[in-house]
């Protein structure tokens, strides 16, 4: 049987983001500087534009989407939600399973939906260049599209172990004129501090953002940019969401469970929150449902990690946020999920796992490659290692599934494809990867560097 594409029309675009704060049970721990006192949007005005710091700390449901944003996303949105058909039948699953696909954006993943908006904040206060940072280089080639459309100079701080495996990635940000360098630098105090620990650093999430966000702070006319983690990120995201819910109502149809990557946050929240919304408005099709958030087992920050107060950089340049870490000074092993490789997770994230509200499985690389390569067989599209983790575990329910002869409905997200990811898949091919599994030595060595404050 052939997949079903649902289609959406560009009227059907979704006029505001939604914000998951209105519907937490208890509301999020504010941001802390050093003292231990809470950080006001006026600690952060150095690096953000006031527009975005309201986002950020607004308790408000409803968040409009500004007119030159929506316009946009017409060059790509609505984004298709697709009835993987073929995938069923390759499985023998009595499942449904369903994937929104976000790789038809210009840059191949979800991450515009949150770099328009920045972008065009931006511009609107008279801010003249980005810095930012970017593992895998999806964040990093979206800034450089959104700032090549809102006339922005770009920086980008990428990690060097991507910045070596994904050459394509970086072709894309110098096509859109943005400047790529390989985090760790000798540009800015905390790269050369990482260097001086490591000069063959192979670099992290963390350094990278240290870099980007010194830079901002050093220029007036520079903000910084962060494609996760953040709240306001998490909300842009939810565009995601809001438009498979509309495209499932088309279908009459409704998801038990909800699957995305998760390594900052907003991928997960971009599909799972508004169906967490559902949920708390007593929507009887949401009461059982179950949302997932996948991560690699080599960076187990969900599974793993700790709740507590930590840095979301490594050199402790951003305010402390309540959320799930492995210490800010974790560098992770250089799995091809690049993307992936963050020591923490966003605050909204982590108090809703640590709450009991959503869930989190962590899942080895070998089996992820396994199931892009099994996708890819059924439905045509190349995932990107993110991507592999959303479908590794949506394919293992839909296994336990046949199994036990349930029909659940299945939806996960695919964020973005693979096409500059091949060097990976290559090396999957010739039996060259290996599953990583972070030792829990390791983990309580960074865990024994969190902050102490107040």
């Amino acid at each position: 049987m052939p997949d079903t594409k649902i289609l959406l029309d560009e009227s059907d675009i979704p006029t505001h983001w939604y914000n998951v704060v209105a519907d937490m049970p208890n509301k999020p721990a504010p941001p802390l500087g050093p003292d231990g006192n809470p950080v006001g949007p006026d600690k952060m005005l150095a690096i953000f534009p006031m527009s975005l710091l309201e986002q950020e700390m607004s308790g408000e449901r409803w968040l409009p989407i500004p007119e030159p944003v929506r316009e946009a996303y017409t060059m790509w949105r609505p984004s298709p939600l697709v009835r993987a058909h073929r995938l069923e039948a390759l499985l023998g699953t009595p499942a449904k399973i369903y994937y929104k696909y976000e790789g038809v954006s210009p840059a191949g993943s979800h991450k515009p939906n949150t770099a328009i908006p920045q972008a065009w904040y931006n511009q609107q206060a008279g801010i003249k260049r980005i810095s930012t940072e970017t593992g895998a280089g999806q964040w990093g080639s979206s800034m450089a599209l959104a700032g090549r459309m809102f006339g922005l100079e770009v920086r980008v701080y990428m990690v060097n172990v991507s910045y070596q495996q994904k050459p394509f990635r970086r072709s894309m940000m110098h096509t859109w004129g943005a400047e790529v360098y390989a985090s760790p630098t000798d540009m800015t105090q905390a790269g050369r501090d990482a260097l001086a620990k490591d000069p063959n650093s192979p670099g992290s999430l963390g350094i990278a953002i240290s870099e980007a966000v010194e830079e901002a702070a050093s220029r007036a006319d520079t903000n910084y940019a962060l494609g996760s983690v953040l709240n306001h990120v998490c909300h842009h995201q939810t565009i995601i969401g809001l438009e498979a819910k509309k495209q499932f109502d088309k279908v009459g149809d409704y998801p038990d469970m909800v699957f995305a990557a998760c390594g900052g946050g907003s991928n997960f929240a971009g599909a799972a929150f508004p169906f967490f919304a559902d949920k708390a408005a007593g929507d009887k099709r949401a009461q059982n449902i179950r949302l997932v958030a996948v991560e690699p087992s080599s960076c187990p920050t969900l599974t793993k990690g700790v709740y507590t107060y930590d840095y979301g950089d490594a050199s402790g340049y951003t305010p402390l946020m309540q959320m799930y870490t492995l210490g800010h000074d974790f560098v992770p092993p250089g799995i091809h999920a690049g993307g992936l490789r963050y020591h923490g997770d966003s605050p909204l994230v982590s108090q809703l796992l640590h709450e009991g509200l959503i869930e989190a499985v962590a899942v080895p690389q070998l089996a992820t490659f396994e199931a892009g390569v099994q996708f890819a067989q059924a439905e045509g599209i190349i995932p990107a290692p993110e991507s592999c983790h959303a479908i590794r575990a949506c394919i293992d329910e839909a296994l336990r599934c046949k199994a036990t002869g349930e029909p659940k409905t299945l939806f996960f997200n695919l964020s973005g494809h693979g096409h500059f990811d091949m060097a990976s898949y290559d090396k999957y091919f010739a039996g060259e990867l290996e599953d990583y599994v972070y030792p829990e030595e390791a983990i309580h060595q960074a865990l024994g560097h969190l902050p102490k404050f107040g």
